[in-house]
């Protein structure tokens, strides 16, 4: 899939990194404005202090699903982690400028295209007795 022997997994690696960085920021940010401690955000989602200390300052060691159980407790979308690793997925390059901006339209967008492409089965229109069915 992505090879050690450069390009993607250096870039793949990069980006995760990356997105790691930011959203341990992103985490960070909405903790001290809601004026959370770092003891009950980590009491909270059931981790160490020290370990949220970590997330928050992006550690590349920091597992993903300790990103989104922080991101979740604090209300934020976890659209940040998501699709950059669904671009990395298909090995696509990602473009970086999307992680600095609030990627709520972004997700919002994302839903309502799944959500239109599941349903189509549903909202095609059923055939009149005289008309052929689709």
């Amino acid at each position: 899939m992505i090879s050690s022997q450069g390009g993607a997994f250096e870039e793949g690696a990069s980006i995760l990194a990356e997105v790691k960085t930011i959203s341990g920021r992103r985490i960070e940010e909405r903790r001290r404005r809601r004026r959370i401690s770092q003891e009950a955000l980590a009491a909270d989602v059931g981790i160490g202090v020290r370990w949220l200390r970590e997330i928050e300052s992006g550690n590349p060691k920091s597992r993903f699903d300790d990103h989104f159980r922080c991101a979740h407790a604090l209300g934020l979308s976890a659209a940040h982690l998501l699709i950059p690793m669904l671009f990395l997925e298909h090995h696509m390059h990602f473009p970086r400028q999307l992680l600095q901006d609030d990627m709520n339209e972004l997700e919002e967008r994302c839903i309502e295209f799944i959500a239109s492409f599941s349903l189509k089965p549903f909202l095609r229109r059923t055939p009149r007795p005289s008309e052929p069915f689709e």
